[in-house]
C-alpha cells in the first residue's frame, strides 16, 4: 500500500505523484463539478414556480457556491495554495478500483494494499461535494427565507431539501462508478443534452423559431444545452488535432434545428387527425 499522493511504478515501488492532469482529466473534473450545479438549477426552477421572482438570484447563488467550493478544493489540494494540482496518470479502469485487487498469497490471508492510484481524481470530488454542501447550508437558507416571499413556507425550501437528497446520491455514484464515469462521461453528456432538450422543447410546445424568441428563458435553456453539447464533443475529441476537431463544434446546433424543422410533422393532433381522415 502506498501513502496518499503516491502510486506504484512498474517495479512495484511507491512513487510520489508529481505529474499534472491532462486535458481529459480536467474535463472529467469539470463534469463532476457541473453535476451538482445543474441539479441545483433544475430543482430551483422546479420549485420556484412561474410567479416567483427569486429564481434568478437563487441560480446565481448556486453558481457562487459551486465556484467557491471548486476554488477552495483546488487551493487545499497538493500543492497547497495553488490552483494547479499534482496527479498520477490514469492507465486503465482497474486503477480506480484497487480495493478489488487485494492479493491473497496463501489463499487464506488477504493483504490489504488499497490506495488511490488515480490521485487525486477520486477523492477530490468528495472534497468538492462536501464544500458545496457546507456552503449551501450556510448561504441558501438565509437567502431563500428573505427573497422567496412569493412561495409558501413548505415550497420555498424545496430546492434545499432536494440537494440534501442528491448530494448523497452523487457521492455514492462517485464512490461506486467513478472509473466508469471517467471513461463514459462525454457520451453521457451528449445523450442527456439531446434528451433533455427534446423533452423541454416538447413540454414548452416549441415548434418554430418564433416560439423560441417569444421568451428569453427558452433561449437561455437552448444555449445552455448547446454549451453542454459542445462540452461533450470537446471531451470526446480532446481537441488533439484542432484542424479536425474544431469543425465538429459546428454540429452543436444540429439537433435543435432538426427538432424545429420536423416538429410540425410529428405533432400528435395532426397525426391523429390525418389517421382519422384516412379511415
Amino acid at each position: 500500500v502506498c501513502p496518499r499522493g503516491q502510486r506504484t511504478d512498474d517495479n512495484k515501488i511507491c512513487r510520489e505523484c508529481m505529474g499534472s492532469p491532462d486535458r481529459y482529466d480536467w474535463l472529467y473534473l469539470g463534469f463532476m463539478a457541473m453535476l451538482p450545479l445543474v441539479l441545483h438549477w433544475f430543482f430551483i426552477e422546479w420549485s420556484s414556480g412561474k410567479k416567483s421572482s427569486s429564481a434568478l438570484l437563487q441560480h446565481v447563488t448556486a453558481l457562487f457556491e459551486c465556484s467557491i467550493a471548486a476554488i477552495v478544493t483546488l487551493l487545499i489540494s497538493d500543492p497547497v495554495g495553488s490552483l494547479h494540482i499534482h496527479s498520477c496518470k490514469v492507465k486503465k479502469l482497474s486503477d480506480w478500483y484497487t480495493m478489488l485487487y487485494n492479493p491473497s498469497p496463501d489463499y487464506i490471508t488477504t493483504v490489504h494494499c488499497t490506495h488511490e492510484a488515480v490521485y487525486p481524481l477520486y477523492t477530490i470530488v468528495f472534497i468538492y461535494y462536501a464544500f458545496c454542501l457546507v456552503l449551501m447550508m450556510l448561504l441558501r437558507p438565509l437567502l431563500v427565507k428573505k427573497i422567496a416571499c412569493g412561495l409558501g413556507k413548505s415550497d420555498r425550501f424545496k430546492s434545499i431539501y432536494a440537494a440534501l437528497y442528491f448530494f448523497p446520491i452523487l457521492t455514492v455514484l462517485q464512490a461506486v462508478g467513478g472509473g466508469l464515469l471517467y471513461y463514459a462521461f462525454p457520451y453521457i453528456i451528449l445523450v442527456l443534452s439531446l434528451v433533455t432538450l427534446a423533452v423541454y422543447m416538447s413540454a414548452s410546445e416549441v415548434e418554430s423559431f418564433k416560439d423560441l424568441l417569444v421568451r428569453k428563458k427558452r433561449l437561455v435553456v437552448l444555449f445552455s444545452h448547446w454549451l453542454l453539447h459542445a462540452y461533450g464533443i470537446i471531451s470526446i475529441s480532446k481537441l488533439d488535432k484542432l484542424e479536425q476537431d474544431l469543425p465538429l463544434l459546428a454540429l452543436v446546433p444540429a439537433p435543435a434545428l432538426f427538432y424545429l424543422l420536423t416538429a410540425k410533422y410529428t405533432e400528435p393532433s395532426r397525426i391523429l387527425s390525418e389517421g382519422g381522415n384516412g379511415h
